[in-house]
C-alpha cells in the first residue's frame, strides 16, 4: 500500500485497506506504468486530493498508464474524466482499473480526447511533453489547471519553456527529490 495523503491510499487488490484510508484506489496495473509509488505520480495525485471538490471539473488525463490519476481525479470530484494513451495496453487497463473501482472514465487512443478541459493531467516523459506542448495546451479551456510530471528537475526548464511558448504563465514547480511537477493553476 502507498499512502498519498494521510487519509488516500493506493492498494493493490490482493491487501487490506488501512484502517485510516477514507479515499483509496484499488489497483492492479497489469502491463501498463502507474502504481503510486513513484514520486511524479504521487506528487500529481497529493496535488489532486487537495482540490475542492468542484475544481477538477472536466478532466484529461494524457499518457494515462495504468489509468491512477484519472480514477484519482473521479474519485475527488471531476465531472466527466477521459484518460488518453498510445498504448492499447494502457487503455485496457485503465478501463479494468476505472471498473474495479467503480468510476465513469472513457479512456482510449489521444485522438478520443476532445474539446477543453478544467484539468489536464499528462505524467509522461519530458520529450513528449514538450512534443505535445501545442496539443495539451489546446486543451485547456481559458483559466485551466495543467499539471505536468514525469520529469527530472534537470529538464523542467525546456518543458517550461516550451509551455510559455504557447502564452501559458511561469508554472508553480513542485520537487519530490530529483524528481518535478509544473503546476498552473
Amino acid at each position: 500500500p502507498v499512502d498519498i495523503t494521510p487519509e488516500f491510499w493506493i492498494v493493490p487488490t490482493w491487501h487490506e485497506l488501512p484502517e485510516q484510508a477514507k479515499v483509496s484506489i484499488r489497483l492492479d496495473p497489469g502491463l501498463a506504468f502507474g502504481t503510486g509509488t513513484h514520486p511524479t505520480t504521487r506528487m500529481c495525485l497529493r496535488w489532486i486530493a487537495r482540490q475542492p471538490k468542484e475544481n477538477l471539473g472536466r478532466t484529461l488525463d494524457y499518457g494515462c498508464g495504468s489509468g491512477i490519476l484519472a480514477i484519482g481525479a473521479a474519485k475527488f470530484g471531476a465531472t466527466d474524466v477521459d484518460a488518453v494513451d498510445i498504448d492499447p495496453a494502457a487503455v485496457e487497463s485503465t478501463n479494468y482499473n476505472s471498473s474495479a473501482n467503480h468510476v465513469e472514465i472513457k479512456a482510449g487512443l489521444p485522438d478520443a480526447a476532445g474539446g477543453e478541459y478544467r484539468t489536464v493531467l499528462a505524467n509522461i516523459l519530458a520529450r513528449p511533453l514538450i512534443e505535445l506542448a501545442p496539443l495539451i495546451v489546446r486543451a485547456c479551456k481559458p483559466g485551466a489547471c495543467l499539471i505536468l510530471s514525469g520529469l527530472l528537475e534537470i529538464q523542467a526548464d525546456s518543458v517550461e519553456e516550451a509551455y510559455m511558448a504557447q502564452c501559458l504563465p511561469k508554472p508553480r514547480r513542485v520537487i519530490d527529490g530529483e524528481w518535478c511537477a509544473l503546476v498552473w493553476e
